[in-house]
């Protein structure tokens, strides 16, 4: 018809990539631009083979994935990392190529500051090795640098990737690095550094973002608590950390940065992790130092599973280890005094969370002083004031609660 205008061309709509479609593309560029990288150290073109690596990294960059994706793609570079640190190694080994005081000195000036620091701690771990430089020095170094990333996902697993690779080149007491490289003092300050950043990083992550997506943060936050807690295994971990060192100076620092994240998550996690991966020695010689830290701790944290871990640990190390327990040390008293002090503090605690507390504390008592029958009698004596306490108010005993009275 004559005036009448063709029809427009409908548009196709256009794709909205998802997120597994970003880390699928991550990965082939990873994938592509790591062959480029080997074959260029094959060629013993160093130049073209940093380039790669600098491209590599540049993927660490993105926002566009969740922490899970983002540590599929940190465990696939971090892997081609490995193999450029193992030519390095080889390189020194050999002395052959640039020397590695020029090498890290190079790197410095590279890049973007994500890639550069990750280029660096690779090239510093290995210069540790070398023991041309105090390794105090280069892990210090390394540790102040890496501030220079404050985005709390990409700085966290920075971080991580620190303490992974100098895991193995801390001064610690009889490491090949001790004496000129340092002491076991610098090795924890290093370690309890790199761990109190590492805490500030996965705490401002609960509040990136808005509001509304504020479970689903704290979920992302839970699922990466590990890459806080491994610092804290590495500690438990080295040699020259004595009962001295760990009342002295780790668990006061561990706690002050507990107790000032002011963060519900953290501070129940950081409890939790200190019981478990430190000595039972340490824990019934700073027993105090910890029970008077529960009673500073946010409103909303569980400090009832903070308690009673700790006296099942201890409990269950005087079944399997019995005489252990000095005899100087009655530790029932300070149990039994600031488990009292946090339920004068928390009257809204559920009645099934103080008998399960009771609970604990009875069988704490029964299995480290068995001989002190008096201990046990006190246990039962405050079970039943407060049951009847509870009934008088007009509470009345649930299934949960009663199935605790029968154990106690």
């Amino acid at each position: 018809i004559r005036g009448t205008r063709p029809a427009m061309p409908k548009k196709k709509p256009v794709e909205k990539k998802t997120e597994r479609h970003w880390l699928a593309e991550a990965s082939r560029n990873v994938k592509r631009l790591e062959g480029q990288m080997l074959v260029a150290l094959d060629q013993s073109n160093l130049r073209i083979a940093l380039r790669k690596a600098m491209e590599i990294l540049d993927e660490l960059r993105t926002s566009k994935l969740s922490p899970q994706s983002y540590y599929e793609l940190y465990i696939s570079i971090t892997d081609a990392l490995r193999r450029l640190e193992s030519y390095f190694v080889d390189q020194q080994r050999r002395k052959t190529g640039v020397s590695i005081v020029e090498l890290y000195e190079h790197v410095q000036h590279a890049g973007t500051i994500i890639p550069r620091l990750y280029l660096l701690i690779t090239v510093g771990s290995v210069y540790i090795t070398t023991m041309k430089a105090p390794a105090k020095d280069i892990l210090f170094d390394l540790v102040e640098l890496c501030r220079g990333v404050q985005h709390p996902m990409r700085g966290l697993f920075l971080r991580n990737y620190l303490s992974q690779v100098t895991r193995d080149k801390l001064p610690d007491t009889g490491s090949p690095y001790e004496g000129e490289g340092g002491n076991v003092h610098d090795a924890i300050e290093f370690v309890l550094q790199n761990f109190a950043e590492m805490n500030k990083l996965w705490v401002r992550m609960q509040h990136q973002g808005a509001l509304r997506d504020l479970s689903r943060r704290e979920g992302e936050r839970r699922n990466l608590k590990q890459l806080v807690g491994t610092t804290l295994v590495r500690l438990s971990q080295m040699e020259g950390v004595d009962l001295t060192a760990y009342c002295d100076s780790i668990l006061p620092k561990i706690l002050e940065q507990t107790v000032n994240c002011k963060d519900v998550i953290a501070q129940e996690y950081l409890m939790e992790c200190i019981i478990q991966v430190f000595p039972d020695e340490f824990h019934l010689h700073s027993l105090e130092t910890f029970l008077k830290t529960v009673g500073h701790l946010k409103s909303k944290v569980n400090v009832n599973h903070i308690l009673v871990s700790l006296m099942n640990r201890l409990s269950q190390f005087a079944r399997s280890s019995p005489g252990k327990i000095p005899a100087d040390r009655d530790i029932f008293p300070i149990f039994h005094k600031y488990t009292a002090q946090i339920l004068r503090k928390k009257t809204e605690m559920p009645l099934c969370d103080i008998l399960e507390l009771e609970a604990a504390l009875l069988q704490f008592s029964t299995q480290c002083y068995p001989e002190r029958l008096e201990y046990a009698d006190g246990v039962l004596q405050f079970t039943v004031e407060t049951i009847k306490n509870h009934q008088g108010r007009g509470g009345v005993l649930l299934p949960k609660s009663t199935s605790v009275v029968r154990r106690l």
